[in-house]
């Protein structure tokens, strides 16, 4: 028998700053904010319901929720090369959305590889980072 999985729920990356990472992700994709860590003078009460933030963000958009939790060291750095994540993929819905999306990283300064057309998968992509070194990738139709 076999887990009848029908969806991915969510995704949280672990990242070293969360002021740096909620800046890239809210200027590169502009999430809906689903839940975050509440301010230091909250109520213990709201703090402790909202502990499974780790002092981060959780962020709602059409392929689910996607977290930052801040609790990486200062000097570490993400690579693919090791057991985990290799990369986090967003889908756009159409070829002219990836080079817009290119165009966005260009106004942001946020470096980039060219798009590439992935021929018969189907698909092309668009290859850039995040400040915590993590590979993320947009990814439409190629025609």
């Amino acid at each position: 028998m076999t887990i009848k999985a029908t969806d991915y729920h969510h995704v949280r990356l672990t990242v070293r700053d969360i002021a740096t990472s909620r800046k890239f992700y809210d200027d590169v994709f502009g999430f809906d904010v689903a839940f975050e860590a509440p301010p230091a003078d909250a109520d213990e009460a709201t703090k402790e319901a909202l502990s499974f933030l780790f002092g981060g963000v959780i962020y709602q958009f059409g392929g689910g929720l996607l977290g930052l939790r801040p609790v990486a060291p200062g000097d570490d750095s993400f690579t693919e090369d090791r057991s985990g994540l290799d990369h986090l993929s967003f889908s756009v819905a159409g070829l002219s959305d990836l080079h817009d999306a290119a165009a966005t990283l260009d106004e942001l300064g946020i470096a980039h590889e060219g798009v590439k057309d992935l021929g018969d998968a189907g698909i092309a992509i668009l290859e850039f980072r995040d400040p915590d070194n993590i590979a993320l990738e947009i990814t439409s139709p190629n025609s």
